[in-house]
């Protein structure tokens, strides 16, 4: 068992494209150690005692099925296979269900019937200004291609960095774009020209010029993002996303523009920015994010850095979240459409950690120990349940 700091430093290593088999493993097998709320369990029909009780239940019947011969090597893998599905179970104590109608139903346990769905990595490709893609994936360190004018390659530090050449492009009167977009379960880190990174979520993409030649650095985002801008007091960067604006010198923040939000929400973990919106225009702070939706006045409060930066350090982290955002973050990760069977299920609230390299089934899994929810699994579709 790693500890969540080793995960983390691990998972950086996995991002660079520089972890041993034995470590991706270790990254496999990590448990999230879960704990209640910090309110406590608050669901005066479904007790804390009663869920524990239905977690050794659930242990000693499958106890009853693990059949390996009467020897003293079977007996040690008893322990083995114990020792896990407790971890797994335990895992689902602090993803709590705050339910708006108490309910008191069974729950119905899913039986798999097909390979479980497993979770994206990095995967991404690149659309040059003539029309030409570079599909990037887990590729070595090194040169990934090579172009009329560009060359694409892969830093050991797992970042993808692209150099322009052709001066003529560079000083058009027009610039020309290029694309990098991630797919449905994918994430990939990309450093600019200039030394920005960014981080791209999943069903993300971000379109920026060849070369910085003006005033501005200008780039386009479409879904999500967190940047680490360079420095340059002379030229400020700017981030467009739908209708929002968002100025920078140089600072760390993150941008969630998912077309599905109707809304566009930056969060500032350092330095500070200017976020305009139609007539709206706010400055944030550290530790602030600022919301626009359709063109209102942007509202600013205090961030939730935990929960917003989960997906970039290879986590899922929900604070009393509800389904229908869980399962947003979920179908983006995994490559699913997700399905509700039923109104009521939308009205149910989660809180937990886990890490984003499990199989589908395994966070839902946890998810059912509430008993608010039972789902099934039909292809690449999730079909939630009461």
């Amino acid at each position: 068992m790693i500890t969540k700091d080793e995960f983390l430093a691990l998972y950086e290593k996995y991002m660079s494209g520089q972890c041993t088999a034995d470590e991706k493993k270790l990254l496999d097998t990590y448990r999230d150690e879960m704990t209640l709320a910090d309110e406590g369990w608050d669901d005066d029909q479904v007790r804390e005692e009663d869920v524990r009780t239905r977690i050794w239940q659930r242990l000693n019947d499958n106890r009853k099925v693990v059949q390996l011969p009467r020897r003293k090597v079977a007996r040690y893998r008893w322990l083995q296979v114990a020792a896990v599905f407790v971890a797994v179970l335990f895992a689902g104590i602090f993803f709590i269900q705050r339910k708006k109608n108490h309910e008191t139903g069974t729950v119905k346990l899913t039986n798999k019937v097909q390979p479980p769905i497993l979770p994206g990595g990095n995967k991404a490709y690149l659309t040059l200004a003539n029309g030409s893609r570079i599909v990037l994936d887990d590729a070595k360190n090194g040169k990934l291609a090579t172009r009329p004018g560009v060359t694409v390659s892969k830093t050991g530090n797992g970042m993808l960095v692209y150099h322009f050449t052709n001066t003529n492009n560079n000083t058009a009167a027009t610039p020309e774009f290029n694309t990098i977009t991630t797919p449905r379960g994918g994430q990939y880190q990309v450093v600019l020209e200039d030394g920005t990174r960014v981080w791209l979520n999943a069903a993300s993409s971000i379109k920026f010029p060849q070369a910085f030649t003006g005033a501005t650095r200008e780039v386009e985002l479409s879904g999500e993002a967190y940047f680490e801008v360079a420095k340059n007091k002379a030229k400020p960067f700017i981030v467009q996303a739908n209708s929002t604006k968002v100025q920078v010198f140089g600072t760390h923040f993150n941008i969630n523009a998912y077309g599905d939000n109707n809304n566009v929400t930056t969060t500032l973990l350092e330095g500070s920015v200017q976020m305009s919106s139609g007539a709206s225009a706010v400055m944030l702070a550290p530790g602030q994010q600022g919301n626009a939706v359709n063109g209102a006045a942007i509202k600013v409060s205090p961030a939730d850095i935990q929960q917003t930066m989960a997906w970039k350090n290879g986590l899922f982290i929900f604070h009393d979240l509800n389904i229908t955002e869980v399962m947003k973050q979920v179908g983006r990760w995994y490559d699913v459409d997700v399905e509700y069977r039923d109104e009521e299920v939308k009205k149910n609230e989660f809180g937990g950690t886990i890490s984003k390299y499990k199989s589908i089934n395994e966070l839902l899994d946890v998810m059912v120990l509430t008993r608010s929810i039972h789902y099934k699994i039909e292809g690449r579709r999730v079909i939630i349940m009461k």
